[in-house]
C-alpha cells in the first residue's frame, strides 16, 4: 500500500499551486519530504491527477534507452526526464539506468528476473542397458565355472572334516596308565 493516498497528494499539490505557502513550509505542515512534494508537483503539472496515482511498471531495455537518449538530446535532468515520461521512481530510477548503461551498455538495461530461481529436479538416471546376448553367454559361462569351483571347494572341505573326525574317533579314549 502507498504511504500517501492519491487524494492526500492532490490536496497538498493544490495548496502548493495556490501559492499561499512555500514548499518547505507546506512539506513540514504535511509531514512529507520536500523532495516528495516537488516530485508530486512536477508529476501533476506534466500529467495531471493521473501523475499522482500509484503505478507499477516494468520497462523494456529499449524504452529505457529511449528515455536516456531523450534526456541527452534535450539536456534534461534525471528528475525532469522522470516527470516527462511519468516514471514513478523519480530521478533516482533514471540515474540508476544511466549508470547501468554506462557500465554495461544496452544489455545492462534488460530487466533482471525477480525472485528465487526455480528449483530444478535432478534427472532420473536411465536404467542400465541390458547386456547383449554375447555378454549373457560369457556371464553365464563364468557363473557356471565359479559354481563348479565352489562345489569342489565345499567337497574338499567336507573330506578334510571327515578325515579329522575319523582320526579323533580312532584315538584311544581314556587316560594313560600312570607309572608309579
Amino acid at each position: 500500500m502507498a504511504k500517501h493516498s492519491e487524494s492526500f497528494k492532490l490536496e497538498i499539490v493544490q495548496r502548493y499551486l495556490a501559492g499561499k505557502v512555500g514548499s518547505e513550509t507546506l512539506a513540514k505542515q504535511a509531514g512529507v519530504g520536500r523532495g516528495s512534494l516537488r516530485r508530486w508537483v512536477a508529476a501533476y503539472r506534466e500529467h495531471g491527477q493521473k501523475g499522482l496515482r500509484k503505478k507499477f511498471s516494468h520497462y523494456s531495455a529499449e524504452f529505457k534507452l529511449n528515455v536516456l537518449q531523450q534526456a541527452e538530446r534535450q539536456a534534461l535532468s534525471n528528475t525532469q526526464v522522470a516527470a516527462c515520461f511519468d516514471l514513478r521512481g523519480g530521478g533516482g530510477v533514471v540515474g540508476a539506468w544511466r549508470r547501468r548503461y554506462d557500465e554495461g551498455g544496452l544489455q545492462a538495461l534488460h530487466p533482471k528476473p525477480r525472485g528465487r530461481p526455480a528449483k530444478t529436479m535432478p534427472q532420473p538416471k536411465p536404467p542400465p542397458a541390458a547386456p547383449a546376448a554375447a555378454d549373457d553367454a560369457r556371464t553365464l559361462d563364468a557363473l557356471r565355472n565359479e559354481n563348479a569351483a565352489l562345489r569342489a571347494e565345499v567337497a574338499y572341505l567336507k573330506k578334510v572334516e571327515a578325515l579329522v573326525r575319523a582320526d579323533r574317533q580312532a584315538a584311544p579314549k581314556g587316560r594313560k596308565p600312570s607309572s608309579s
